[in-house]
């Protein structure tokens, strides 16, 4: 039986035995017989006396339109008040195809010009590219029906070309919907094509559902898909979008850092390096999963998702109909001779958003050997000199900005077949960059205790407040320095610096509580930062000989989460040029005093000056 069945049965149980079952706080009376002067009650025309769980609970006691009553009345002005849905009862029975895009005002209406006043104009040079259509430009969006049905998206494409003369040869398909620069004569078109496969007959129904103008966001996408399809440009980055009244062409830059050691020799030194293999595998792991690769072979990335210890080379996958080595599959593709054949291979899963339609979700397996890491390691972020060389390849110039961007619109407007799909949609970009006005802003005034600094055009003043009294000083009475054995003389000067250059800012700075630790490890840290901190505790500044992330995440959240108390983390080669030692020590003192609630410098607005005189 049932569970509806059953409550029904009990509820019938219920109601045969009201003569035996009272409800709760029902007075139990003696039944009356009646009298035989009472006509006897007539049957009552709505639906009968509620009884079972409803009566129980307490529901169907009060009387509804129909129900048996002397007084029943359809409550007909309630009803007519009651709304439903917006209202707007309009729209209901079109078709799709009469909702046309409005573009979104977002302007208020007494706003004519967003251009500001203040100021000396001067010209900019942006890195956008108008994109120019013709006066009367539309775009129109096809909904293309397949009969009988076809799974296969290349099937779909397919048998959509067949049909050139009608569509023409500048179209956009993903398989269901259909971008054309003109509009066909027919909103409803019906064309036949034969599947090669069985020669069967599939009727292909193209249908009208939008007309889209150049503004719309489908246009925009569109325009994407086409630049996209049209040009690969290495060493470049571009999209395109509406930006005002125009649609623009963003086009910047792109730097790539190869390491010139392929992934197999970076484990061949890591495990050289190694104490045991355990240590080994963890390191690897770290250090390779979640990097990205390229191989060298298609020149193709590849995010590392994991390392199968377990699969080599020498392992085989299906390809078609036969099993074929990964190492046969890149001496036979790419002419690759495998050197390890004992190496592990590298896993990528590949994205939702990157699978093709009907490609599957199967991990990719990447060979070491023939993988380069991308980006720099942390041994070469640590590096100055390092990334010094790196920034005068990545750090470009206006100048050459400009010149580089010109040569990249040049190569894409004079290649031919760009020029023939481009002339296809009645689109172009313009060969120069867009220039516009911009404003030169005035300098603001940025005054401290008792004086004004001096706003140079750099925008840096931290050179004019070494010796000048801050707005808001907070003197350092108590705090806590911890540092290891290695940078004990470093930890004394630093002190020692810090308090000579807080006086003149109007801070007083006491002598620290110097916490010396025996090796550098969040072990350390952390003991000593829950011995020494007592309650009155201003500040924690604890000197790292090395920039290890996870020490610094452990010594932040111990003063963050688990006992708040600002904090100062410094590298111990931060402090490490004796000769620059006061210029460190003023910038680290200005930190500390803004950790504490005290303030640096003002500007004239919103405060007034008086306030600080």
């Amino acid at each position: 039986m049932s569970g509806r069945a059953r409550g029904r049965a009990r509820g019938r149980a219920r109601g045969q035995q009201d003569d035996q079952a009272r409800r709760p706080g029902e007075s139990q009376q003696a039944p009356q017989a009646p009298s035989a002067a009472s006509p006897a009650p007539a049957p009552a025309a709505g639906p009968p006396a509620a009884s079972g769980r409803a009566s129980y609970r307490g529901g169907a006691t009060k009387e509804r339109p129909g129900m048996a009553s002397g007084d029943a009345k359809v409550p007909v002005e309630e009803i007519e008040k009651l709304k439903i849905g917006t209202g707007d009862a309009r729209d209901v029975g079109r078709k799709r195809s009469d909702f046309r895009y409005t573009e979104l005002t977002t302007r208020p209406a007494h706003i004519m010009d967003k251009k500001g006043t203040s100021g000396k104009t001067i010209a900019v040079q942006t890195n956008y590219f108008k994109l120019e259509c013709a006066p009367d430009w539309h775009l129109y969006q096809y909904h293309v029906e397949f009969n009988p049905p076809v799974i296969s998206r290349k099937l779909r494409v397919g048998l959509l070309a067949d049909h050139k003369e009608l569509l023409g040869t500048t179209r956009a398909f993903d398989g269901m919907v259909l971008f054309l620069p003109r509009r066909l004569q027919q909103d409803v078109t019906e064309v036949y094509s034969t599947a090669r496969r069985d020669n069967e007959q599939i009727r292909i129904t193209i249908t009208l559902t939008n007309e889209l103008p150049p503004t719309s966001p489908q246009c925009i996408q569109v325009y994407n898909i086409i630049f996209r399809r049209l040009t690969v440009m290495p060493g470049f980055i571009t999209s395109i979008m509406k930006y005002e009244s125009e649609t623009l062409l963003c086009a910047d830059i792109s730097h790539k850092i190869l390491r010139s050691d392929t992934v197999l020799e970076i484990m061949y030194e890591a495990y050289n390096s190694s104490r045991s293999t355990d240590n080994f595998y963890s390191d690897m792991f770290k250090k390779l999963v979640g990097s990205i690769v390229m191989t060298r072979y298609n020149n193709k990335t590849y995010r590392v998702d994991d390392i199968d210890w377990e699969k080599h080379p020498t392992h085989t996958f299906r390809k078609r109909d036969q099993d074929v080595s990964y190492g046969d599959y890149y001496q036979q593709a790419y002419g690759i001779q495998i050197k390890d054949p004992e190496q592990p291979l590298l896993v990528s899963r590949p994205k939702k958003k990157d699978l093709k339609p009907g490609q599957s979700a199967d991990p990719i397996y990447l060979i070491p050997e023939l993988c380069l890491l991308t980006g720099l390691s942390d041994e070469a972020r640590a590096d100055f000199n390092v990334m010094k060389d790196v920034a005068t390849h990545t750090r470009v110039a206006p100048e050459g900005r400009s010149t580089t961007l010109t040569e990249f619109i040049k190569q894409i407007n004079t290649n031919q077949q760009v020029r023939q799909e481009m002339a296809g949609w009645r689109l172009r970009f313009s060969d120069a960059l867009l220039t516009l006005n911009a404003r030169v802003l005035p300098k603001e005034k940025i005054y401290q205790k008792n004086c004004e600094l001096g706003n140079k055009d750099e925008a840096d003043w931290s050179r004019e407040m070494r010796g000048k009294e801050l707005v808001t000083p907070v003197s350092l009475d108590r705090w806590v320095l911890i540092f290891t054995n290695r940078n004990c003389s470093m930890a004394e000067d630093f002190s020692q610096t810090l308090k000579r250059v807080g006086p003149p800012m109007g801070m007083r700075i006491n002598g620290p509580a110097p916490i010396q630790i025996e090796r550098d490890s969040n072990d350390m840290y952390l003991a000593a930062l829950r011995q020494n901190i007592e309650p009155n505790t201003q500040m924690v500044v604890c000197i790292l000989p090395s920039n290890r992330k996870d020490r610094y995440d452990a010594i932040k959240k111990f003063c963050c989460v688990d006992h708040p108390v600002p904090s100062q983390v410094i590298v111990g080669r931060t402090l490490a040029k004796k000769q620059m030692l006061m210029s460190v020590a003023t910038k680290i003192c200005i930190q500390l005093n803004c950790k504490m609630g005290g303030e640096v410098w003002a500007l004239e607005i919103p405060v007034s000056i008086y306030l600080y005189k």
